[in-house]
């Protein structure tokens, strides 16, 4: 019976034998193709245990082997390696079938290849997940046929792997920064010029053309009887934390991801960004309760817990509740500190609500309040209204749209800084506000 497990009949066989069964109907009619019919029967058969012995004669013919990264990037593509061996002594084709976790939901997944004799092949594909979590991997599943390919021969290997889906690590090396160079324009970082002097004060040093008059220290000139200027540097060690709303209005989804895991994607990549500025980064998350913790530290493994507590975010889309994430920071984050925080408001009455814990937070910390356009409703205020309905659809969709520069408004009134960005260009402009506070020294 395991043999029977290992042998299979390509679908050649059954054209073949489907082409002799209309030779034997139209012999009913031109009696010379009986004999024409009959002859191919015999052909078939013969073929038919040649390429069996062809294929299964020998062990081993054929060694595969799939190489995982360690950790998948959520919303990314992450590449999946296949090594493949040929161990025939002639050409071999293969079909693969690799067993790809049932979060892709995959049904027809499938590759066709040649390789020659004795020879070695890697194949490449790509998998892109769109949810954190672990992704199990079934067996490895390869057919070879020769060139006649009326039977195949499966071999199976793997007996199974399981990769863990991280938030969007690859995205750090895309957005990596040291310094703000013009090479980083391309990726919509903007430079923002600075105004006065938010810095911390390093020495008196010789003044040298192109230093800031502004900076001049008359005493230190007086005393050498040359042009002394004050040197600044940025401040640093300043708290920065990112909080994430993970409550039902983060369920949205957008491009395969939902709201939740782009504020998470985004907060990975400015937590990189914040500890390369020489900041503390930390974290946290909240829905009817909080919880991800990780306090604002400068640290070598500071990366590293963010990214695990990230990972281990989990909801079930329940309402937020603000007011226990006020009574939380009023609790536990003490130092005046840089909040991100990723929600999002669909409406004015919705903001009002929450409101009085927004202005709350604000009065003791820098609060950025980032939330999303609902791109879906573009292609609806964009379209020519031609129907009563339509001009009903479009009427709504602009009011919705109107409602969240709104929200920006209200938001501004109060002193609080906020974001309106699209999912896609979440991360930049996230980045790109942090860079603005820390250049106007708002912090």
């Amino acid at each position: 019976m395991k043999f029977f497990k290992h042998f299979y009949i390509q679908p050649r066989f059954f054209y073949a034998g489907i082409g002799i069964v209309v030779l034997f109907a139209l012999s009913y009619f031109i009696p010379v193709l009986f004999n024409i019919a009959q002859l191919s029967i015999l052909v078939l058969i013969l073929l038919f245990f040649l390429d069996f012995l062809i294929v299964f004669i020998g062990k081993n013919k054929i060694e595969a082997t799939r190489i995982l990264p360690d950790k998948f990037s959520n919303g990314d593509k992450n590449q999946i390696k296949l090594e493949v061996s040929n161990n025939y002594p002639f050409t071999i084709h293969l079909e693969i079938i690799d067993e790809i976790p049932e979060q892709f939901q995959v049904r027809d997944f499938k590759i066709k290849d040649v390789i020659s004799s004795r020879k070695s092949k890697t194949i490449q594909y790509d998998l892109k997940p769109t949810e954190r979590g672990e992704y199990y991997f079934g067996s490895l599943n390869v057919y070879a046929s020769s060139v006649l390919n009326i039977v195949a021969k499966r071999f199976t290997f793997e007996d199974g792997a399981m990769v863990p889906t991280y938030p969007s690590f690859k995205q750090l090396k895309k957005f990596e920064l040291l310094n703000i160079n013009q090479n980083s324009l391309e990726y919509g970082l903007k430079k923002v010029r600075r105004l006065g002097h938010s810095m911390e004060f390093e020495q008196i040093k010789d003044y040298v053309l192109g230093d800031d008059l502004r900076t001049i220290n008359w005493k230190a000139t007086a005393k050498k009887n040359q042009l002394m200027v004050n040197q600044f540097q940025d401040e640093k060690s300043q708290p920065v934390y990112s909080i994430i709303d993970k409550g039902r209005i983060m369920k949205m989804p957008f491009n395969g991801l939902s709201l939740l895991d782009y504020a998470i994607n985004a907060s990975l990549v400015i937590s990189n960004v914040v500890l390369k500025k020489h900041d503390k980064a930390g974290m946290l998350s909240f829905s009817k309760r909080i919880q991800n913790v990780v306090v604002a530290e400068r640290r070598s493994s500071q990366m590293q817990l963010i990214l695990e507590a990230l990972y281990n975010v989990k909801t079930d889309f329940f309402e937020s509740d603000f007011s226990r994430l006020y009574a939380s920071i009023k609790r536990h984050i003490t130092h005046r500190s840089l909040i991100l925080m990723y929600t999002n408001f669909e409406t004015l009455d919705g903001l009002e609500r929450q409101l009085p814990y927004l202005k709350a937070i604000s009065k003791s910390h820098l609060l950025v309040v980032i939330f999303f356009k609902n791109t879906e409703l573009n292609s609806l205020i964009d379209n020519k209204a031609e129907t009563i309905e339509q001009v009903y659809d479009k009427v709504i969709a602009e009011k919705f749209a109107f409602e969240k520069r709104l929200i920006v408004n209200e938001l501004k009134k109060y002193g609080i800084h906020s974001i309106l960005t699209t999912p896609e260009n979440l991360t930049i402009d996230t980045i790109n506000k942090y860079l603005e506070i820390k250049a106007r020294g708002l912090l």
